[in-house]
C-alpha cells in the first residue's frame, strides 16, 4: 500500500536503529505523547530495539483515558433519561465512570448510539425533532475542528434540540504540566503529527525554549517513530532544544489555518479536569457564550456528584508516565479490557490496552 508500506520497511527499520544506537552515548528519557504512538510502539516492538540507554516513557496522549470521570457519569446521567439522545464515539461506550459505563446505561434503556462524526449526531437531531440530542465530545486539537463545526452548523439550522457535552483537552499545557512536576524524568518528546497537523508547530517553540526539551514533532508507522527518536536523541546528543517537524508531510508551521478559524469561533481556552491527573489551568476548549444554548452544561441540571476512581486502578500515574502497566497489580487480573478498572485498558489507545494486547503475554 503506497505511502504505508514505505514506512514499515524492515531494511529500513533496521538501518535507522543501527545509527541509533550508534548516535547515543547517555541515558535519554522520551515521552510520546499519543496514545496512537505508543500502540505502534509497543505493537511493533520499537522499544525493544532501542539502546538500553534509551527510555521511552508513555504520556497523557490518550483523549478519551483523561475525560473526567464526572463527565462519564453526566453522560450516563443523560442516558438515563427519556426522550434524551446520547450520541459519542464508539471508544467511549465502554471507559468506567465512577459506577457504570455507557453501554451499561444503554442495556438498561438508555438511548445511546455510536456515530462516527459529529455531523452524524446533528442529522439525529434533525431527524428526531421529539427529542433531545447530545453528543458527547471528547479529544485533543484533533477532532476540535468537526466538533466546533456541529455546533455551528446546528447555530446555523437554528436546531433546539442539540446540544453537546464538551470535554475538549489540549497537549502544550499537559507539556507544561508534566515538566513543571517533582516527579518529571522526561528530556525530550515526541509531539503528536496529528495534533500538529491541525494546530502547526509554532506554540511548542516556547516551551522548548523555556524548559530546555527539544520537542520532534512525529507521525506513527514504525519509521516515522524511529526517525522522531533519532532527531530527538541527536538533539540531545548536541546539547540542543528545538521545535523539528518529522511528520513534514502533513503538518505546516501555521498549521491548518480554516480549521483554527472554525476552532477560534466557537471555543475558547479553559481550565480542564484531567482524569487521574487533575485540573491543569488552560488545557482545555469550552463552548463559548454565544453558543451557550448548544452547550449541554448550560442545558442541563445534572445530579451526578464527583466520581471517585477505583482504588486499584493506577492510571493516574500510568497517563503521567510515573509507573507502565505492568507495575499495576491489577493489570491483566483484576482489570482486562472486559472488565476494566479505569480508562487506559478499554480505549483504544490507552497504554494498558497496548501492552495487554501485544505484551501482555511476554511479562
Amino acid at each position: 500500500m503506497k505511502y504505508l508500506d514505505e514506512f514499515r520497511d524492515a531494511n529500513a527499520v533496521h538501518t535507522l536503529v543501527g545509527r541509533i544506537h550508534e548516535l547515543t552515548t547517555k541515558d535519554w528519557a522520551l515521552m510520546e505523547i499519543c496514545g496512537g504512538q505508543t500502540h505502534s510502539l509497543i505493537r511493533y516492538g520499537i522499544d525493544t530495539l532501542l539502546p538500553d540507554k534509551i527510555s521511552l516513557i508513555h504520556g497523557p496522549g490518550c483523549p478519551v483515558c483523561v475525560t473526567p470521570i464526572e463527565q462519564i457519569d453526566k453522560a450516563i446521567e443523560l442516558a438515563q433519561r427519556p426522550d434524551l439522545i446520547v450520541c459519542s464515539f464508539g471508544d467511549m461506550l465502554r471507559v468506567p465512570g465512577s459506577k457504570a459505563d455507557l453501554f451499561f446505561a444503554k442495556a438498561n434503556g438508555g438511548d445511546v448510539r455510536i456515530v462516527y462524526s459529529p455531523m452524524d449526531a446533528v442529522r439525529i437531531a434533525q431527524n428526531n425533532p421529539d427529542k433531545e440530542v447530545v453528543f458527547f465530545a471528547v479529544g485533543f486539537e484533533t477532532t476540535a475542528p468537526a466538533n466546533a463545526m456541529a455546533i455551528y452548523q446546528a447555530s446555523i439550522l437554528a436546531l433546539k434540540n442539540f446540544s453537546v457535552l464538551c470535554s475538549h483537552v489540549l497537549v502544550p499545557p499537559a507539556i507544561e504540566a508534566i515538566l513543571s512536576s517533582k516527579e518529571n524524568r522526561v528530556q525530550g518528546f515526541l509531539a503528536a503529527g496529528h495534533v500538529c497537523t491541525i494546530m502547526g508547530e509554532e506554540e511548542y517553540s516556547p516551551i522548548a525554549e523555556r524548559y530546555h526539551v527539544p520537542i520532534v514533532i512525529t507521525g506513527f508507522e514504525p519509521l516515522d517513530l524511529l526517525q522522531g527518536i533519532y532527531t530527538c536523541v541527536k538533539q540531545l546528543e548536541e546539547g540542543r532544544y528545538e521545535v523539528e517537524n518529522q511528520y513534514d508531510r502533513y503538518v505546516r508551521q501555521s498549521g491548518n489555518i480554516p480549521a483554527k478559524m472554525m476552532i477560534e469561533k466557537v471555543f475558547h481556552i479553559i481550565s480542564r479536569e484531567w482524569r487521574g491527573i487533575g485540573s491543569i489551568p488552560k488545557s482545555g476548549f469550552g463552548i463559548r457564550n454565544e453558543f451557550s444554548s448548544f452547550d449541554a452544561e448550560h442545558r442541563y441540571q445534572f445530579l451526578s456528584e464527583r466520581g471517585q476512581e477505583n482504588s486499584e486502578c493506577i492510571a493516574g500515574q500510568i497517563l503521567q508516565g510515573i509507573k507502565k502497566p505492568h507495575n499495576c497489580p491489577a493489570f491483566g487480573t483484576h482489570c482486562t479490557p472486559d472488565r476494566p478498572l479505569g480508562a487506559p485498558m478499554v480505549s483504544s489507545e490507552g497504554a494498558c490496552s497496548a501492552y495487554y494486547n501485544h505484551r501482555a503475554r511476554k511479562r
